[in-house]
């Protein structure tokens, strides 16, 4: 690999602050690590590939009509069999770790009733989702517990605050894809994800179910998480607020974000999945905080790459893509089908993490079965681009993620000014599509509410192999410009952008846009 001295000077430069948080200054550059420091587990951790793979529960609505489809659930402490034998304390959508998965379908609209039984506020984020401001999880938007009295808490920049349950409407007016969701409180969503508040929501679409993918027991969502173990079993993290009531952030190093050693996917380390000899749909979710993945298949299989990508954060590509490995930041979502056909009945195949080592090199194992009827195919044309491409008077727009001293400690800001949510970063108009260039010094997945987007360069380059598709989080790496192209359809307000390194966010690398309609 070789290093640009202008690169290199632009690190070098950044070197007392960086040490502060645990940045590795040149590690990363090659794009084959995460920004971040390693949290151990302090217990003997289990045999890969001994627990059997398991999808999160679908939820059933609560009732059907005229309106759309109706969910309740509750946010509460729980305990969950994560290590076996163990039992590790989480807090959970219904108790589970991951939360269940709701199912929507394009146009029919979905509410979602979330009940807060935990010890803190909360905030629910549709991630992915084309969602109206008052219901996308703004982070000063807080749930506060049930029982909590309305009286003297800080609403200074909610626009809804809410006591005891809260309802979230989803239009659903956007194309079949796999998002998730999320806590989102302002300050303190590391440690809220990190203690189990995730789960799937995926819109289905009569047209995606015309094309002929795998479906029903040969669609899997496979949520790759890594977590650390404290020595009773609990979810070990640096919290310089264990109670996260008071004081956001982080201990040590530990501000450039968390890294666990254990790989969880679907809430199982490192399981194994009984798979028949057919295609399957595998869709991908790096809900770590901070890690970074490269994914691919071990052995990979004859005849050419063993992953054919077919969607992306927003939903389906226009045509397939075939790859050998593929690469996820945090938030990132990536829908690859497999034809474990072309392994022989009896083999076993490793989903590896190029990008980890010892205990988070191997994500999971598929053991392949004998032959079945396939009726599936991959067909060559998927769905239109759904990102306007920008013309010539197009709005450009710099935002440069960097850390920086926030409130005289170490932080991230996005062009020099920590998370201020009564100021306004940028004010698009609805139907408008912007061009924005995006500056980093280290790794920095940025995501984008309301908006998707579509990667227009790197550098001086074009589109990374990864970047094709409409999406809402892109991976921008150390030292480097890339340039998105955005549009805002349908819904004034607030809205945010930020890092999805969990940690960064929490340290203030968060802005707000405001989109606006016309003449207003």
């Amino acid at each position: 690999m070789r290093v640009s001295r202008r690169t290199l000077l632009a690190l070098l430069g950044g070197a007392g602050a960086s040490a502060a948080v645990g940045v590795p200054l040149l590690a990363g550059l090659s794009g084959s690590t995460s920004t971040g420091a390693l949290l151990p587990s302090l217990m003997p951790l289990p045999q890969p590939f001994t627990l059997p793979f398991r999808v999160p529960p679908v939820l059933a609505p609560t009732r059907r009509d005229a309106a759309g489809d109706h969910y309740e659930i509750v946010q509460r402490a729980a305990t969950a069999e994560i290590l076996p034998g163990v039992l590790t304390p989480i807090w959970g959508y219904n108790g589970i770790f991951p939360g269940p998965t709701i199912v929507s379908t394009r146009g029919r609209p979905t509410t979602v009733t979330h009940r807060n039984e935990l010890p803190v506020p909360v905030v629910v984020h549709l991630h992915g989702g084309h969602t109206p401001a008052a219901h996308d999880g703004f982070p000063a938007d807080l749930l506060h517990p049930a029982g909590t009295p309305a009286g003297p808490h800080d609403h200074r920049h909610a626009a809804t605050p809410a006591y005891g349950t809260r309802t979230y409407r989803y239009p659903v007016r956007q194309p079949a894809a796999t998002l998730w969701y999320h806590d989102h409180r302002m300050d303190f969503t590391g440690p809220a994800v990190w203690r189990g508040l995730a789960g799937f929501h995926l819109v289905r679409d009569p047209a995606e179910d015309r094309l002929g993918l795998p479906a029903g027991d040969r669609d899997l969502p496979v949520m790759i998480a890594d977590r650390a173990f404290a020595a009773d079993g609990s979810l070990r993290y640096p919290s310089l607020d264990p109670a996260l009531l008071h004081t956001p952030g982080v201990t040590g190093p530990y501000g450039a974000g968390v890294l666990g050693d254990v790989l969880l996917v679907n809430g199982v380390p490192w399981p194994l999945a009984e798979v028949p000899a057919v295609r399957h749909r595998l869709r991908l979710l790096n809900a770590s905080n901070a890690r970074r993945y490269r994914l691919s298949l071990d052995p990979a299989p004859r005849g050419g790459p063993a992953l054919t990508q077919i969607g992306t954060d927003g939903g389906l590509l226009t045509e397939p893509i075939a790859h050998d490995a593929v690469e996820l930041a945090p938030g990132q979502r990536c829908d690859v089908v497999v034809d474990f056909a072309r392994y022989g009945p009896g083999r076993e195949v490793t989903l590896r993490n190029e990008f980890g080592d010892r205990s988070t090199a191997a994500v999971m194992r598929f053991r392949v079965g004998g032959a079945a009827p396939d009726p599936s195919r991959i067909p060559d044309r998927l769905a239109p681009d759904p990102v306007v491409a920008p013309g010539p008077a197009a709005t450009v727009r710099t935002l440069r993620f960097r850390h920086d001293t926030v409130r005289g400690m170490p932080g991230w800001t996005v062009n020099g000014a920590p998370f201020d949510p009564a100021h306004s970063i940028a004010d698009p108009l609805l139907g408008d599509t912007e061009v924005w260039r995006l500056v980093s010094d280290f790794h920095h997945p940025v995501h984008l509410h309301l908006g998707h987007f579509r990667v227009l360069s790197r550098g001086i380059g074009g589109p990374g192999p990864y970047d094709h598709g409409p999406r809402d989080t892109i991976d921008l790496r150390p030292a480097e410009q890339a340039t998105i192209a955005v549009s805002f359809t349908d819904y004034p307000g607030r809205y945010v952008l930020h890092c999805h390194n969990l940690e960064h966010e929490d340290m203030a690398m968060m802005s707000v846009f405001t989109t606006r309609a016309a003449g207003r």
